[in-house]
């Protein structure tokens, strides 16, 4: 995989779970008490959350080791 490639997945990966968040947060509401209840699947979110945080993670791997292994300045 090419940096460029990686830096994309990332960045779509990064897109992906600020949208399931901003899904968690707005299906939230208050009742009574202020206690907190959501309308979504809590476990169906919490598991794509999981994977798109794994997701990240791996690619963030590829990219360092990819850092690591070019070097910038030639001799």
């Amino acid at each position: 995989m090419k940096l460029a490639e990686a830096l994309a997945q990332r960045a779509a990966a990064v897109r992906r779970v600020e949208q399931l968040r901003a899904r968690v947060v707005g299906s939230a509401r208050y009742q009574e008490g202020e206690e907190l209840l959501s309308a979504l699947p809590v476990a169906e979110l919490r598991a794509q959350a999981d994977l798109l945080a794994k997701e990240i993670r791996e690619v963030d791997t590829l990219i360092q080791r990819t850092n690591w292994e070019i070097d910038l300045i030639e001799d």
